[in-house]
């Protein structure tokens, strides 16, 4: 059993909130199944993974735990949490979009205590018996509203189907679903609810309207982006090819722009990703994909290019913002014929957007996002990388922000204006003895 006060030390945590005490005594003190909901942003991947951790048995090399979420990107960060909680407990994630037969090498490999997955992926290695069911005593639905959705009901329950040794389900979620259907088999649920019935979006965030005069609401977008003077922003539309059509746009305008949907392969979408999160974008434009699962700390501005199609996505995409304990705004850029939706509430205040003369161009990012193509399969790490970066790329360790180790590359942040030299200084050189790749990712 892991010793959760050492992980929050590690963590760096010193106190969990109301919803991540609850939740903890809720696992570990009953045996009932949980159901928690919470505000995104709250903390609810931490207030699970602490208790399920707690209970594993370290010692066996069986599956024990799986936490079904929604899609990739949830299942990654999921992952992460756990990993960085550094407790002894193996995991991997699942997910569709590549080869199953490439993950099944990994669960070999790792044989892991705890697997974050798909639907889809998830009954897939189960029917190939890449996954053994009979040792799943704990089932964790993660964004249960999303899970539980018409559109997922067979492979839900098939999935659960699949699990003859399930004592226990665990469901999370920033908004609650109209009914949990019967196969999911909830037995005497602890209810957490955590939701303020009087709030829908956190009282930190305020709430503006933006007037576009045309129905092309692009100049009036880049006006207001501008007047953000490098704040960060995430940018919501509808649709992928509008998309791409915005962030072409915005990039010939010169704003530091990455783009994210669904139809763009994966690898595409883990560089915008890390590019927004590491600071060498500051503006992220995307579906409603990115409305959930993506953990990106201190996001000032959230925009509806588009208007939200319900109250849950509106929820949703604001959760981007004023996680914690800060602040945030969020804008609807309204055209002649639309107005703010009914569903939302709150005080609306009127942004008027300044005259662009009055405005600074787009402010440039701060950070530039390096590819190095080592990873953890070359026992890369951390401290490897930024060695290499200050030996040879003439850095100093202020010069480098955040750094993500994946299995066969790196991505690195450093500073815009010392790219450049790092790509000069590092061309042709080795690290830990073997040369590498040192590319810009844009």
């Amino acid at each position: 059993m892991i010793d959760i006060d050492k992980v929050l030390t590690r963590l760096g945590i010193t106190d969990l909130n109301e919803m991540q005490q609850k939740t903890t005594a809720a696992i570990l003190g009953t045996d009932n199944d949980v159901v928690v909901l919470s505000p995104t942003g709250s903390g609810k991947t931490l207030a699970y993974l602490l208790p399920v951790a707690h209970e594993i048995d370290t010692e066996s090399d069986d599956v024990q735990v799986v936490v079904i979420v929604p899609g990739r990107e949830l299942a990654l960060q999921s992952d992460t949490v756990l990993r960085d909680m550094s407790c002894g407990v193996r995991s991997v994630s699942c997910y569709g979009g590549r080869p199953a037969m490439d993950e099944h090498k990994v669960i070999r490999k790792v044989q892991p205590h705890v697997v974050f997955g798909t639907p889809g992926r998830l009954n897939d290695h189960l029917d190939k018996r890449n996954i053994n069911p009979y040792n799943i005593r704990c089932v964790v639905i993660d964004e249960f509203d999303k899970c539980l959705q018409m559109g997922f009901h067979d492979e839900m329950s098939r999935l659960l189907k699949k699990l003859p040794g399930l004592r226990r389900r665990i469901l999370l979620s920033a908004t609650d679903a109209d009914e949990i259907p019967s196969f999911v088999h909830l037995n005497e649920a602890v209810r957490i609810d955590c939701l303020d019935a009087r709030e829908q979006v956190p009282h930190r965030v305020t709430i503006h309207e933006v007037r576009s005069e045309i129905k092309d609401k692009l100049a009036a977008l880049s006006l207001l982006l501008r007047s953000f003077e490098g704040g960060s922003a995430v940018v919501f539309l509808n649709y992928r090819d509008s998309v791409e059509r915005t962030a072409d746009h915005l990039r010939r305008e010169g704003f530091a722009v990455s783009h994210f949907h669904g139809g763009m392969p994966q690898e595409e979408r883990e560089a915008a990703l890390y590019r927004f999160s590491n600071g060498s974008s500051n503006v992220f434009v995307c579906t409603d994909l990115a409305s959930r699962g993506l953990d990106i700390p201190d996001i000032d501005n959230i925009v509806h290019y588009h208007l939200p199609q319900g109250e849950d996505g509106y929820v949703h995409r604001v959760g981007r913002t004023a996680r914690w304990e800060s602040t945030g705004r969020t804008f609807f850029v309204l055209g002649p014929e639309e107005h703010i939706p009914d569903f939302v509430e709150g005080d609306v205040s009127v942004y008027v957007l300044p005259s662009p003369d009055l405005l600074p161009p787009p402010a440039p990012a701060k950070m530039l996002t390096l590819y190095i193509g080592k990873g953890k399969k070359d026992k890369l790490s951390k401290g490897d990388i930024v060695g290499f970066l200050c030996k040879k790329g003439g850095l100093t360790s202020a010069d480098i922000g955040r750094i993500d180790v994946k299995e066969r590359y790196c991505y690195v942040a450093v500073l815009a204006d010392k790219a450049s030299r790092v790509l000069a200084n590092t061309a042709g050189e080795k690290i830990k003895g073997v040369k590498t790749v040192v590319e810009i990712v844009k």
